[in-house]
Parts: C-alpha cells; sequence; structure tokens
C-alpha cells in the first residue's frame, strides 16, 4: 500500500528518476543541475527555510512527491507535486496536495498558492475540484520556456483547539 512519508535523503534517486520520467512522458526538458536543481538539495531548500517535503513511498519505490515553502507567515507555496502513472486517477495526487494543505493549516498559514505547466490539464481539475482558483499565467525560464497556470486556495485560520 502507497505512503505518503517525510523526505530523507535515501529517497533522493527516487525523487529524480519519477519527475524526470514524468518530464520525459510530458515532452519537458528536465535539468537536476540546472533549473531543476533544488531536487538536487532537498533538505536544504525546503525543510531548512521552514517548508517540507514528502514522498509517496510504493513497493519500495518513490512514486510521488510534494513539496512545501513558506513565503511569507501568512502564505505558503505548494511545489513539486508528481506521481507515476501508474498511481494517477486514484486518489494520490489529492492525498498529496491535502497532506500540503493539512501541514500549512497546522502552522497557520492561511493562503496556499501553486504553480502548475499549462500541459498537466489533469492536476488543473484536480486542483480545482480542491477549492483552488486559477488566478494568473507566468512564462518560466527553463530550456523549454514553459508556461505556468498559478493556483490560490484561501485556508480558514484553525482555532487554537484545533491546532
Amino acid at each position: 500500500m502507497p505512503a505518503i512519508v517525510p523526505y530523507e535523503e535515501r529517497h533522493g534517486r527516487g525523487v529524480l528518476t519519477l519527475i524526470g520520467g514524468v518530464f520525459v512522458e510530458y515532452g519537458l526538458t528536465f535539468e537536476p543541475a540546472g533549473y531543476d536543481a533544488d531536487l538536487t538539495r532537498v533538505l536544504a531548500t525546503y525543510h531548512e527555510p521552514g517548508g517540507g517535503f514528502w514522498v509517496i513511498e510504493h513497493e519500495s519505490r518513490v512514486a510521488g512527491t510534494v513539496g512545501v515553502l513558506p513565503l511569507s507567515p501568512a502564505e505558503v507555496e505548494i511545489k513539486r507535486v508528481y506521481l507515476e502513472a501508474s498511481l494517477r486517477g486514484l486518489g494520490w495526487g489529492r492525498a498529496l496536495v491535502e497532506h500540503a494543505i493539512q501541514w500549512a493549516r497546522t502552522r497557520g498559514h492561511l493562503k496556499v498558492v501553486l504553480w502548475s505547466d499549462v500541459k498537466f490539464e489533469r492536476s488543473h481539475l484536480m486542483y480545482e475540484r480542491l477549492g483552488f482558483a486559477r488566478t494568473g499565467i507566468r512564462d518560466c525560464h527553463d530550456l523549454d520556456q514553459s508556461r505556468e497556470y498559478r493556483f490560490e486556495k484561501p485556508l480558514p485560520a484553525l482555532t487554537p483547539s484545533h491546532r
């Protein structure tokens, strides 16, 4: 059974393999030495600034990822939502995003944003079902000159008894 677990260094190669494979599937260029270098230093990029990163472990491999970075005391960005094809459509992508949202809520954040490549249409539907609104578009400075949609979701404040 797949499980969402905190990232550990032992997951490093699996994260690169998973995300590199998704990039190939969608005709994107994966640059772990450049644009995607955050994935070669996950703990420093996500954990040290007060964020988090999780993977789905499934049959001894990394099958999904999600990261969260604080942008301000009120706002976080969900990043690196990727899922291997065999787990798509089974609720695991939703579980990753909900895990990140819950992590943000319990830390008092009031807004979640994320950026998603325009090619990831299934993901966009999931984000909208989770209450995100599409609020913008940007051009990336990667080798593919990708375009990404911005999604936002307000988070209700938790009362002290719910933290």
